[in-house]
């Protein structure tokens, strides 16, 4: 049975209200993203909801509960979406791809339905010409989508447009609610974790990531990791 790489949702956002609550935060500082060997160009951030509720907090993997920032504040349509998932949140943020900028192809960490925990893309503001590469297979997201993508399989991503790529990115911990909604797209035994192994790159960029967020959080998973 094929494992899951990736759903688009049956539904969609209003494309002008989010571009709206977009223009509300262009003014704030967009933080350069933590990953910096991850990519080339420009790649930034704006928390809208985090462990100290400041945009500039922009770290996934949260070990404790993160609550509204001052940029979603002023956001009623993204504060209404979050609202209406019923589930817990560990990173809300938007993502700046800007013109010309590449994120090469690499993998997460327990970022599979299938560990419990979950990524969703609501792409705001894009363009034909953004490539999106999941396990070799192009993805095309359009403005307002909802996509649910498994981050363990490697991917990556490539702005060759003339404009900015704005996602709204929202990570979330699996319960009833999102069973109901995953299992309707696929069967529950098509959530698997990719067969092949980490390289040893990879596990040291995970491994730098974890001590970055939460060394004593992480203490464990980075054992595994270097057991493996």
């Amino acid at each position: 049975m094929k494992p899951v790489r990736a759903i688009k949702f049956p539904f969609t956002f209003d494309k002008q209200r989010l571009q709206d609550d977009v223009a509300k935060i262009m003014s704030y500082k967009w933080t350069d993203h933590y990953n910096k060997n991850d990519y080339n160009g420009k790649w930034t951030s704006v928390a809208l909801m985090s462990e100290n509720g400041k945009s500039d907090s922009i770290l996934a993997m949260n070990s404790k509960a993160i609550h509204y920032t001052d940029a979603l504040l002023s956001c009623a349509y993204f504060k209404s979406i979050l609202d209406n998932f019923p589930f817990e949140k560990t990173a809300v943020r938007l993502l700046n791809l800007t013109a010309g900028t590449e994120i090469k192809p690499h993998r997460d960490y327990c970022l599979g339905y299938e560990d419990g925990s979950f990524r969703l893309h609501i792409p705001i503001i894009t363009n034909p010409d953004v490539i999106f590469i999941l396990d070799d297979k192009r993805l095309v997201m359009e403005e307002g989508d909802c996509w649910y993508i498994n981050a363990n399989f490697t991917h990556s991503v490539v702005n060759n447009g003339t404009a900015d790529r704005i996602h709204l990115v929202i990570d979330g911990l699996q319960n009833e609610w999102t069973d109901a909604l995953f299992y309707k797209e696929a069967s529950p035994e098509q959530f698997q974790k990719p067969v092949s192994e980490l390289t040893e790159p990879e596990k040291q960029r995970i491994i730098e990531e974890l001590n970055r967020m939460n060394p004593l959080v992480s203490e464990s998973i980075i054992k595994s990791l270097n057991n493996s």
